[in-house]
């Protein structure tokens, strides 16, 4: 058993005095939830997979740096790099988003069960006076919070290296408009949290795959060809009447908010996508899970 994976149960502790019953659950589930986000943030595969995202938007900008690409060239808001460095986070948002982000948290979510099973932790981890689908959840949230950290990273890495390289100052959006710096910034936030709440709904579908093996590397590795194959479906035009169920499909929407007004409503369906996943996927996960016969 490694250190990383010990970690959690003895951060865990076990009370022996009589507590109130719901203080105690309380407690214990604080307790699960700090040792769990440690655990998922100190383990170094996931330490690794943040410094390969961090380093994508290093790549990209001196990439767009030497090459100077012109309109309709790379992926969207490339060309918009050379002339405000800030798009430099939201070009990196949008290569990242189709693979390294989404590989990333199937990583993260394929050990949070399965890794558990796999290193025969998880038997003692149910020990834990919070339920199992208490500690489903605090699984969940830990790999939400891998998903928000991920996707700010590459957001604010880009954003600090494009404005080290390209000029700053106002930007301009899609649409026309000018805005100030501050602004474009609040905006290009705005972009980082929804990417990161797309990735909720990978994180939920690899729970539920998590709980059905032993094996993480087979969770994760099965969470990716399931994002794969969703958004190899969103590209065939012969098929676009199941498009809009793909939780794939308006990953890219927070284009919107780079128009003046700010048109909300593919986002906003982009995010009830999500919701309706992780509702589906996350019962799916406690069922499967709340009835599962530990043995390791």
């Amino acid at each position: 058993m490694s250190t990383s994976d010990t970690s959690l149960l003895g951060a865990l502790g076990h009370d022996t005095a009589p507590v109130d019953r719901p203080a105690g659950e309380l407690r214990a589930l604080a307790r699960l939830t700090r040792s769990e986000l440690r655990l998922v943030f100190r383990r170094r595969r996931n330490i690794a997979l943040l410094a390969v995202l961090a380093a994508a938007p290093v790549l990209l900008g001196v990439a767009v740096k030497v090459s100077a690409p012109q309109n309709g060239e790379g992926p969207p808001f490339l060309a918009q790099v050379t002339q405000n460095g800030l798009f430099l986070a939201l070009t990196s948002l949008v290569v990242a988003l189709p693979l390294f982000l989404p590989l990333a948290v199937a990583v993260v979510a394929g050990e949070a069960v399965a890794g558990e099973a796999g290193s025969g932790t998880l038997r003692n981890l149910l020990v834990v006076p919070v339920g199992r689908p208490r500690v489903l959840l605090v699984k969940y949230a830990g790999i939400v919070a891998y998903a928000v950290v991920a996707a700010l990273l590459v957001a604010v890495v880009g954003a600090v290296v494009g404005l080290l390289l390209f000029p700053s100052g106002e930007a301009t959006l899609l649409s026309g408009q000018t805005v100030p710096l501050s602004d474009a910034m609040l905006r290009a936030f705005v972009v980082a949290l929804y990417v990161a709440a797309m990735l909720a709904g990978v994180g939920a579908v690899g729970l539920f795959v998590s709980t059905l093996t032993e094996v993480p590397l087979g969770a994760a590795a099965a969470t990716a060809v399931l994002t794969i194959v969703s958004e190899i479906l969103d590209s065939i035009p012969q098929i676009s009447a199941v498009h809009p169920y793909l939780f794939t499909h308006r990953w890219l929407a927070f284009g919107d908010l780079l128009r003046s007004p700010v048109s909300w409503h593919q986002m906003e369906v982009g995010l009830l996508t999500q919701v309706a996943y992780v509702a589906v996927f996350g019962s799916l996960a406690w069922a499967r899970f709340t009835t599962r016969d530990v043995t390791s």
